[in-house]
């Protein structure tokens, strides 16, 4: 049986919770989708336990990771802003690489990784064991900076379209609903 993690995603919007799945030897890692690919959020952590429950997956407990896209959007703002800028702290780079693919290669979307090839392999591996503040060669800040622009909106797209189980706890219920005050 597969382990399953509770991921939260960071924004500015909020955050969201999703389901991570460990790929069993060649399979890839990837987050949890309903059958039409789209993915499952959850705005706590107690829907996507009881989400998970309801469907007999193993949910790992207490093991919650956090990945803070706004910290990847400032990055890529301020290279942006400086094009000199070739560095990104090696855990939120590494982390943040490996969640685009995972969404990539889960949901159903418009939006796309680029194509990665040796430049990108370069930039990936210079990520191990290389201190925090790194320099990627230009050719390699480039890469990596096209295919984080390129995970956010992948990322964007995921969560505008995602199945989220526990939204009706965020609507309010429409006039004719409420019930008729007491007379």
């Amino acid at each position: 049986m597969t382990d399953h993690y509770a991921y939260r995603v960071a924004t500015r919007r909020g955050d969201l919770h999703v389901i991570w799945r460990l790929g069993k030897g060649d399979d890839h890692d990837t987050l949890a989708v309903d059958d039409r690919r789209r993915l499952l959020a959850f705005h706590d952590t107690e829907t996507l336990r009881a989400h998970c429950e309801r469907n007999g997956w193993h949910l790992v407990p207490d093991t919650e990771s956090v990945l803070d896209l706004e910290d990847v959007r400032e990055s890529i703002e301020e290279a942006v802003h400086d094009p000199g800028t070739r560095t990104l702290p090696t855990g939120l780079a590494l982390d943040a690489w490996n969640f685009f693919e995972d969404v990539a290669r889960s949901v159903d979307t418009a939006t796309a990784l680029p194509v990665q090839g040796t430049v990108h392999d370069a930039a990936y591996d210079r990520i191990f064991g290389a201190p925090d503040g790194e320099v990627w060669t230009d050719e390699e800040a480039t890469a990596v900076w096209a295919l984080l622009r390129a995970g956010l909106a992948l990322w964007e797209e995921a969560a505008r379209d995602a199945v989220v189980p526990d939204a009706s706890l965020l609507t309010r219920p429409t006039p004719a609903a409420r019930p008729a005050p007491p007379a």
